[in-house]
């Protein structure tokens, strides 16, 4: 498992819990206190946080807008975060391919979500890719 996939799975913690709390106050110096991890998985997951956190109210609308039937609202938690996260990377990190976000996001929903989340996640990421491919295009 490379650095990026336990980064994205410290990132989904993190945003787990920013989303039960609603406090971003103290939230990375709290989560690592405990761990001891390389500078780029620290970096990396606090990167995709930020971003996420800073960006939540687009994020959660390109959720909206591509989960029909579904409000982001009454989504797990851990797919809603996961999709959070792919979403972010597939928006604003231009060095990871589309196919890797997505996949990472499958697996990743595939061991902490239920058993449907990785065919969940992956249903509304392709509607993502679908409609903004004129952002993601040089990424696929």
């Amino acid at each position: 498992m490379g650095y990026r996939r336990k980064a994205r799975e410290y990132a989904l913690q993190m945003l787990y819990q920013y989303d039960i709390s609603q406090q971003s106050s103290g939230l990375f110096d709290g989560f690592w206190s405990d761990k001891v991890v390389q500078d780029d998985i620290r970096e990396f997951a606090n990167n995709i946080v930020d971003g996420v956190i800073k960006n939540l109210s687009m994020i959660d609308e390109k959720i909206r807008l591509s989960a029909s039937h579904w409000s982001v609202d009454r989504m797990a938690v851990v797919d809603r975060n996961i999709l959070r996260m792919a979403i972010f990377e597939l928006l604003y990190i231009r060095d990871i391919p589309a196919k890797v976000t997505i996949n990472e996001a499958i697996e990743i929903a595939k061991r902490y979500g239920v058993e449907e989340s990785g065919s969940f996640v992956n249903g509304i990421l392709d509607r993502v890719v679908k409609d903004h491919q004129e952002i993601i295009a040089d990424k696929l």
